[in-house]
């Protein structure tokens, strides 16, 4: 039974909203927030008029791009802590799909109308907050488990998140995956539990984070 004109109409207009996002993050990504809406909508393969309807302007693309990917990130966290074993394997598990985050720590570092939004917006900031409540869990089970070490708290790990998400330029993608996968690799190692060196200063806290973060 075929579906009705009503239910063809939200389905074409939720696929074109994915579509339309999907090319913006990839966009983005790859040459910051200010590229034209017209080459977005090229990539989406919708035509600008369809762009602007779904998005009135640039403030509103950035906006749901980017509490799309935070939404992203906090469902892989959820999912973790519920389909990992211990609390240390979640936050694993987490660190090695953290690159949903990238492109929003990059539209704050390279584009000032970003991080305003990335600032101010109630939804981003609700996601944000959950997700850090979810890695605060990892982080305090993890050490209850004797697997992280005690001297960190959650800041101290959100930190980490922003400097491994913070790419230095590479010779292609392929270098540039290989040297996040070592990265991770070279931060899990400081992080678990074991002789570790004392670090300076002391543990940060969710409260030490900029709310851009």
């Amino acid at each position: 039974m075929a579906a009705d004109p009503e239910t063809r109409l939200r389905a074409d207009a939720r696929r074109n909203r994915d579509q339309i996002l999907a090319a913006a993050r990839e966009i983005f990504a790859a040459q910051g927030a200010e590229v034209p809406m017209e080459e977005i909508a090229r990539a989406a393969g919708v035509g600008v008029g369809t762009l602007y309807r779904r998005f009135p302007d640039r403030d509103a693309l950035i906006r749901a791009v980017a509490v799309d990917n935070f939404d992203k990130v906090l469902k892989d966290a959820k999912a973790a802590k519920d389909q990992e074993s211990s609390n240390w394997d979640a936050l694993i598990r987490l660190l090695h799909q953290s690159m949903e985050l990238q492109l929003s720590v990059q539209l704050a570092m390279v584009s000032q109308r970003a991080l305003a939004i990335l600032k101010s917006d109630p939804a981003i900031k609700a996601l944000r907050d959950d997700l850090l409540v979810v890695l605060g869990d990892f982080v305090q089970g993890a050490q209850a488990e004797g697997k992280l070490r005690t001297d960190v708290a959650t800041g101290d790990v959100a930190m980490l998140f922003a400097m491994l998400l913070r790419q230095m330029p590479s010779k292609g993608k392929e270098v540039a995956r290989m040297a996040t996968r070592r990265c991770i690799g070279i931060m899990i190692d400081g992080l678990r539990a074991g002789r570790n060196e004392a670090l300076p200063g002391r543990a940060l806290t969710s409260a030490d984070l900029d709310p851009s973060g």
